[in-house]
């Protein structure tokens, strides 16, 4: 680099990038300089091609759209993750041998090392809630859940699912990533990293987090791990600036803008041409020129007060919940709705992914079971529903894949914690619920069953493993064909070569 002097500064100083647009200010000299530089000086810059698995040249990532490895059934996939832990038998697995038993002692005939404290644990807990058979199907649900009851004939309920660990910053890894160690992709990295995006002006993986808080465990339910962090979930906010920062402080006239723009990409390929396979590096120059992107469609995919009244109704934007959880604002419903809304704009915008993701552990219900249970369902099931019911209305049903999931489920037993009243139930590793709807699914079905109690499967288990298989297969991928090599080894997001795919489920 070169040395310049300084008026104010009688010693030499570095010429840096930065201090070269710095000084520029962006005029109209500027401008004419940025024009002679990119015609003139770089016009014969060579570019690194994206040619994945060619010998002897770098392989290029990014989130140009790829053709799958077959025909898919779903283009996108909108994931409705339940941190916490919904209790299966109080949603969507109904079990009357708990209500026959109830208060009898259980505790002794559990694995009492999975139990978090023994010593709060009590008899065989009945479900506080009603269920009954809804839709065409007769599927039963919880009466809690009285907008999805409407839509029971559009989602298969998985009620066979079990995972490795009942602690929950353990568990939410080994679902969206299949491992529980730390450095995994998870779920929508992956599928990004495999399928790209077919919108370039929006990232192909967003993340819409509670405006109220992280997860318990952070961001790792979005991380690309070891892939190229490219794929890396892009958070969203559902209130104000969609993204802080994404908008110029000084607005400036669009063609000396677009030279600027011009200038910086072609000085960042002469720099990445001398640095080959730094990921970060490439990662960092796509998201500047993504934010160049997003400054006018970011804001527009996430303003839903173009949506009409009915539809904002629909969903219950500017609803007040009737119950408050312990862990629940008032103004958590509102957000939901807006974040499921947001959802369905942006898979109607080309993304391929998007994660909603709530507070803390909403579905945590060690005590207070019945009212906090209550509360997280009006936060949440109205809105789901009409997502469901939106995706239809738009022709967006059979190319968009919904799930709604938690990490693990609950137990059959009661818990009551110190200084409460009222009792909930702890974790439980060995059955959980889940569903799924839209693109390929078989709407109205149940597959899988648990022990007459809820505490394990014991009718067509479904492991983690497989559940990814299931949206791999969905998205038009063959498990054993995504990979990434890394040290030697060809890593996929399923620890098994062969999951199962769950074809019962599947239309």
């Amino acid at each position: 680099m070169k040395k310049s002097t300084d008026d104010r500064n009688s010693g030499p100083r570095l010429c840096t990038r930065r201090s070269f647009f710095e000084q520029m200010h962006l005029g109209m000299y500027g401008a004419a300089l940025t024009h002679l530089l990119g015609r003139d000086l770089l016009a014969d810059t060579p570019r690194v091609e994206a040619r994945a698995g060619t010998e002897g040249l770098t392989r290029h990532y990014d989130v140009r759209p790829r053709a799958p490895h077959f025909a898919p059934k779903a283009k996108a996939v909108i994931e409705l993750f339940m941190n916490g832990g919904p209790s299966q038998v109080d949603l969507f697995d109904p079990k009357p041998m708990l209500e026959k038993h109830h208060g009898e002692p259980y505790l002794h005939k559990l694995n009492s090392e999975e139990v978090v404290d023994p010593h709060q644990a009590g008899g065989l807990l009945r479900s506080p809630f009603k269920f009954a058979q809804y839709g065409q199907s007769g599927i039963w649900l919880s009466e809690v859940l009285p907008h999805m009851a409407q839509q029971v004939d559009d989602i298969a309920v998985i009620r066979s699912m079990h995972t490795t660990s009942s602690v929950h910053p353990v568990a939410t890894k080994i679902f969206h990533t299949g491992r529980s160690t730390v450095g995994r992709a998870t779920l929508g990295s992956w599928v990004v990293y495999a399928l790209g995006s077919e919108n370039q002006n929006l990232p192909a993986f967003v993340v819409l987090d509670d405006p109220l808080g992280l997860p318990v465990d952070g961001t790792t339910g979005w991380q690309s791990g070891f892939l190229p962090p490219v794929y890396q979930g892009t958070r969203m906010r559902s209130e104000g600036s969609p993204i802080l920062n994404l908008h110029p402080e000084h607005h400036r006239p669009s063609k000396v803008t677009e030279l600027q723009r011009d200038l910086l990409r072609r000085l960042d390929q002469i720099h990445k041409v001398d640095r080959p396979g730094q990921l970060r590096l490439d990662a960092r120059m796509a998201s500047y020129e993504l934010a160049a992107h997003m400054q006018l469609t970011a804001s527009d995919a996430l303003d839903i007060h173009q949506e009409r009244p009915e539809t904002l109704a629909m969903y219950g934007v500017g609803e007040k919940p009737t119950y408050q959880g312990r862990l629940h604002p008032i103004k958590g419903k509102d957000s939901y709705a807006r974040r499921c809304i947001i959802a369905r704009r942006l898979v109607e915008r080309g993304v391929r992914f998007v994660q909603i993701m709530i507070n803390n552990q909403l579905w945590d219900t060690h005590s207070n079971g019945e009212n906090d249970l209550r509360a997280a369902c009006e936060k949440t099931d109205k809105p789901v529903a009409a997502l469901l019911k939106d995706l239809k209305q738009r022709g967006l049903f059979d190319s968009t894949l919904v799930i709604w999931t938690g990490e693990f489920g609950r137990l059959p037993i009661s818990q009551l914690q110190t200084g409460h009243t009222e009792p909930g139930r702890d974790h439980n590793q060995h059955a959980f619920s889940l569903w799924m709807a839209g693109a390929g699914i078989k709407g109205g079905t149940v597959h899988g069953a648990t022990d007459e109690i809820g505490y394990k499967v014991v009718e067509n288990p479904v492991s983690v493993a497989d559940f990814h298989g299931t949206v791999l297969h969905l998205m038009g991928l063959h498990n054993e064909g995504l990979f990434f090599e890394r040290n030697g080894l060809q890593e996929r997001i399923t620890f098994t070569d062969q999951p199962r795919i769950v074809q019962e489920i599947l239309a």
